[in-house]
């Protein structure tokens, strides 16, 4: 029933999905940031499944246009047995420590399960884990009574005080007799009822995509997937009109009372280096002082000239100005470790201007006989943090980065994740499938696009293959494929950029199995880490590391005596 609406009303969305939930958002994390600014909501929430991998992308948005905004997850809850139904709790963090207390939980779900899943009963949450977060209750609409009147005593139970029953409204047939349900359940357990719009996209002509993802998940074309797709294009970001049109204005109101007790922000993440690198009486800035004159006194044994000297002081003053201190110590840490290994290493890249990366055995090239500035590698000016790439023997590289995991533990060192996004010619496979295209001719579009042909698809291609690009199936191929390139498809970890921390890792960021046994990678990739400010140590390898060491170990053997690369 449609409402005439005096004003438009203040909303929050509450429950919204990005394209980080894998195969299911259809939208960037940007866009639904930006739509809901347009439309004038008061915040927005991103909740997707299980997961924080588009948060910061969603928080970069959202301080360039001024929205604030929520952050929070949620999960399906799988029954135990058949007297209980299948819900979404969706849970939202209110301030720091319920932000840590919701990272660390999907961190057990995920770590808990292969690589890309998780699996929740009922069992495996208690209120106390999820301390300082809110909970919505969304039930599905196939619960009976009993069940639903068995899952408002459990939210009530372990979430007191801070719980609501989030209630979507579709435009569906059922869509009052869902509400007069819920509404009986509210009264009966006192859990207060609130508007939530399930969102899977910003706006509704993103609902053919929408499809597109969902066959591409079942792995099914579309004609094939019946009740696996979305009904309707109403899971978007509605305009304020239509949502006083649709839902009542006390649920509407509620969306405010809920974003009223959520006040985390990125902002408050305070990144912290591991503390075990400082040995006792030392601070981080004289132990760092200490060893890079004892690297120096190695390096010009004959004495250091005073102009290399003048470098170092200005190096390191820089170096405690910005607090990298420890950066630097766990480097030069690793480095030693590989070191007394013979594990053989290099130092590369802007790092190889620093004198002090010199004295410290990062580097083996000495910027004093270069004319090179520091502040290539390191400037006040730029604000962005240093970057050494270190290379190890790749053969044996898997030792370092078990010490790092042995050195620090599970709970504080992880990889950085690496977003694999969809490229022209994975989308156009997808997509291609999705809309029934048989796998050859797919195959030769795919093949067809060249790679300086960009990003873009270009429709000659098509004419090359003998493909009519205005036949409106080739049109959809066409737009369809535009939409998704750049869409994230899964995560998998980058080639060696590690995480460490002083605390737990799992309360700034979720961490969760790769698909290498015996590592860890966390949700966000080294974009989001400069974002956030957390730092990462490259431990990469390098095959050529692993000749030179076979070829000094050959030499040795021949001459009878041992080589190195300092020899």
């Amino acid at each position: 029933m449609n409402r005439a609406p005096r004003s438009l009303p203040d909303y929050v969305e509450l429950r919204c999905l990005s394209n980080f939930t894998f195969l299911r958002g259809a939208s960037r994390p940007e866009e639904l940031v930006e739509r809901a600014h347009a439309l004038g909501y008061r915040a927005l929430a991103i909740t997707d499944e299980c997961s924080m991998a588009g948060v910061v992308r969603a928080h970069g948005a959202a301080k360039a246009v001024g929205l604030p905004l929520l952050l929070g997850a949620q999960f399906g809850i799988q029954p135990r047995d058949a007297t209980e139904a299948v819900f979404t709790l969706v849970v939202l963090a209110q301030n720091l420590h319920g932000y840590g207390n919701l990272c660390a939980f999907i961190t057990k779900l995920r770590r808990a399960s292969e690589k890309g899943t998780y699996h929740l009963t009922l069992d495996h949450i208690t209120g106390a884990e999820l301390t300082d977060c809110l909970a919505l209750l969304c039930p599905e609409r196939t619960a009976t009574d009993a069940q639903l009147e068995a899952l408002g005593r459990w939210t009530l139970s372990h979430f007191t005080g801070r719980c609501w029953i989030g209630v979507e409204q579709l435009r569906r047939l059922d869509d009052e007799l869902w509400l007069h349900r819920l509404r009986s359940l509210s009264e009966l357990t006192a859990l207060p009822l609130v508007a939530v719009g399930d969102v899977h996209m910003h706006v509704r002509s993103r609902k053919p995509l929408q499809d597109v993802l969902t066959a591409t998940r079942i792995g099914k074309p579309l004609t094939e997937c019946g009740h696996a797709l979305q009904r309707s294009a109403e899971q978007h970001l509605r305009t304020r009109l239509r949502l006083a049109q649709t839902f009542p204005a006390d649920l509407l109101a509620q969306t405010l009372q809920v974003a009223a007790r959520c006040s985390f922000s990125l902002d408050e993440l305070k990144y912290q280096y591991p503390a075990e690198v400082v040995p006792h009486g030392h601070t981080a800035a004289s132990y760092l002082r200490q060893m890079t004159y004892e690297g120096a006194g190695r390096r010009w044994p004959q004495g250091i000239a005073a102009p290399v000297q003048a470098l170092i002081e200005h190096e390191l003053a820089l170096i405690c100005e910005l607090r990298y201190e420890h950066y630097f110590l766990t480097v030069y840490d690793i480095v030693a470790f590989a070191r007394s290994r013979h594990i053989l290493c290099q130092g590369r890249g802007s790092a190889a201007n620093s004198v002090v990366c010199y004295c410290l055995g990062v580097t083996e090239v000495d910027p004093a006989r270069m004319s090179v500035l520091f502040e290539r590698f390191i400037s006040r000016e730029r604000n962005e943090p240093p970057d050494i790439d270190i290379d190890f023997e790749h053969d044996r590289r898997e030792e370092v980065i078990q010490y790092l995991y042995q050195k620090y533990g599970r709970d504080r060192a992880a990889l950085t994740a690496a977003v694999i996004s969809y490229r022209p010619k994975s989308a156009i496979r997808d997509v291609g499938k999705a809309l029934g295209f048989d796998l050859a001719t797919v195959d030769a579009i795919a093949k067809g696009q060249k790679w300086f042909d960009g990003t873009g698809l270009r429709p000659e291609r098509f004419a090359e293959l003998g493909i009519p690009a205005d036949d409106l199936a080739v049109r959809q191929l066409i737009t369809l494929t535009q939409q998704l390139i750049g869409f994230p498809r899964h995560l998998s970890q980058h080639t060696g950029g590690f995480v460490l921390t002083q605390g737990p890792l799992c309360r700034m960021v979720p961490v969760e199995n790769a698909a290498m046994p015996h590592r860890t990678v966390i949700e966000w990739d080294k974009d989001d880490l400069d974002a956030a400010g957390l730092l990462k140590v490259d431990v990469l390898a390098l095959g050529m590391l692993s000749a030179i060491r076979r070829a000094l170990d050959l030499i040795g053997l021949r001459r009878g005596q041992v080589f190195s690369m300092q020899d």
